[in-house]
């Protein structure tokens, strides 16, 4: 089906991506593609795709394969008949069906007169059949526009599907319409995605490094388990080699303290016998050598071990080199935070956002999600939480607290800074320039990335800073809201901001489609919109 061998990709300012990767997939083959950002997981998509050329290498596929990307702001001057690529058939069915039995229209046509039966099914299916065919491309969400690929895909009926983050844009229910398709469809597939539930349904994973993809035999569940078990493994190699220097220390401290004790005592015994002053020079020399030499010994095993667990230690992932510290709310438990009585809110004298009037708490130590479909008023919600817009009806109560709100784009960081001046903007506590600097290091921002503007900074990295500077910051926010947080991180960043939560002991207030990620911050309530 496809057969990927020796592929190298180089960026045009003559970056190396990847190299020498190579990848075999057999028909039905349900392939989850993971990696961290940056390593070239929607690259390689895109060269299967025939988007982008490979640097060297070979790409051969038995299949034209059906390509739906991650962005989709390039399609916004298409209507969805041409996004979809169905145009010119549906025109040409259109002309015949008007009496115009063109040769031309019957070519293009190629006898696919189902195709417009086969459009309105898959719209339906997608939940777009309040759309039409000529409806422009820019006039829909981000999650419509997903869905309008996803169904051509239904129309198409391709052998070899390429999907680069499906689920990001889609709702609860848009997401589990696509774990359905994901797990009946008998096309092939190659899915780029951080969506843990959505990996669980793949029966291949396929980890991309700069150098090769590693193929592991199961579900992400799987990956997960086999990766954990190589950590632990690697967690003990460099327990044990700990053990093993400091033992090598003890080891050089104690001989070097014997042979001292033996040169001193063969110094004496020389100077009691009154060799001759020769004599005794060669003595000392002879003693200074063997000591020389037996440091010399010493300090070759220990540069030996040093340099065996600095090996270890580099093989350990960032998540595990991480050390997140968050002070606790100074709030009590149970404290109310927030008071919701009878509240809706319109834009503009349009109608009422939420269908029924909201009746709700917020208490310290809370977690909470709020659910709904797109456009059912959860950032809405948000800002009335924030104190940011007032209801017209009903009214609130906000006690006073601390609270942060956190965007998926981590707006909190400002572009304007660089990385040291964005976190000196949160050193309250008045840390001096080398504790500040070490906290930097301590997720992962070393002296090269100090003046980097935080503009520069990816999804993940501006992920960190944020929590980066949160822990610099004396005290916790009382309150902590997440909307969308996971959107624009990959598996291994979801994993840091997971661990970062979970050691955060404070209110927590979250909008997410990623079930997996709300069962792993252990939510205990939902407001359901």
């Amino acid at each position: 089906m496809l057969t990927i061998q020796n592929l190298s990709y180089i960026h045009p300012n003559k970056d190396l991506l990847f190299s020498g990767i190579n990848l075999t997939l057999i028909r039905s083959d349900k392939i989850a593609l993971i990696g961290n950002n940056g390593v070239g997981k929607s690259t390689l998509l895109k060269i299967i795709a025939k988007e982008l050329l490979p640097s060297s290498g070979q790409i051969n596929t038995t299949a034209e394969p059906y390509f739906v990307p991650q962005i989709f702001g390039q399609f916004n001057h298409l209507t969805i008949a041409q996004a979809m690529g169905v145009e010119a058939k549906v025109n040409a069915l259109t002309e015949i069906l008007n009496g115009n039995v063109s040769e031309e229209n019957i070519n293009v046509l190629n006898d696919d007169w189902t195709i417009e039966d086969r459009c309105r099914e898959a719209m339906q299916y997608w939940q777009l059949s309040d759309l039409d065919l000529s409806q422009k491309m820019e006039t829909l969400s981000g999650g419509q526009k997903t869905k309008v690929f996803l169904a051509g895909i239904a129309v198409h009926q391709p052998e070899l599907v390429l999907l680069d983050e499906p689920s990001n844009h889609l709702d609860v229910s848009g997401r589990q319409l696509l774990y359905d398709f994901i797990q009946f469809t008998k096309s092939t597939m190659i899915v780029v995605s951080h969506d843990r539930k959505l990996l669980n349904l793949l029966n291949t994973v396929c980890e991309l490094n700069k150098n090769e993809i590693e193929v592991y035999g199961g579900n992400y569940g799987f990956y997960e388990e086999q990766k954990r078990i190589k950590t632990n493994a690697l967690h003990q190699d460099i327990q044990s080699r700990e053990r093993a220097l400091k033992k090598a220390k003890e080891k050089e401290r104690e001989t070097i303290e014997r042979q001292q004790k033996l040169d001193t005592r063969a110094k004496r015994n020389t100077e009691k016998k009154g060799l001759p002053k020769i004599v005794s020079n060669t003595f000392k020399n002879s003693a200074e050598r063997s000591s020389a030499k037996i440091a010399a010994v010493h300090s070759e095993k220990i540069g030996n071990i040093k340099s065996e667990l600095q090996n270890l230690r580099s093989s350990l992932s960032e998540t595990s080199q991480m050390k997140i510290d968050f002070d606790n709310s100074k709030l009590h438990k149970g404290k109310v935070i927030f008071t919701a009585e009878n509240i809706n809110f319109t834009y503009k004298d349009e109608k009422y956002i939420w269908t029924e009037k909201l009746n709700f708490q917020i208490l310290s130590g809370e977690r909470i999600a709020i659910k709904g479909t797109n456009g059912s008023g959860k950032t809405t919600l948000i800002k009335v939480i924030l104190g940011n817009i007032t209801p017209q009806i009903g009214s609130v109560f906000i006690a006073e607290n601390k609270m942060v709100y956190i965007d998926q784009d981590y707006s909190l960081i400002n572009n304007n800074l660089k990385i040291y001046e964005q976190a000196q903007r949160f050193n309250s506590s008045a840390l001096q320039e080398h504790e500040l600097k070490m906290r930097l290091n301590r997720f992962l921002f070393t002296a090269e990335d100090w003046d980097k503007p935080c503009s520069t900074l990816s999804g993940g990295e501006r992920m960190r800073l944020m929590i980066c500077c949160l822990s610099i910051s004396n005290q916790s926010p009382d309150m902590i809201i997440l909307d969308e947080p996971t959107n624009n991180l990959d598996i291994q960043n979801i994993e840091i901001l997971t661990d970062a939560i979970d050691e955060y002991q404070g209110t927590l207030v979250v909008i997410s489609h990623d079930e997996s990620f709300l069962e792993e911050i252990n939510i205990n309530r939902a407001i359901q919109l």
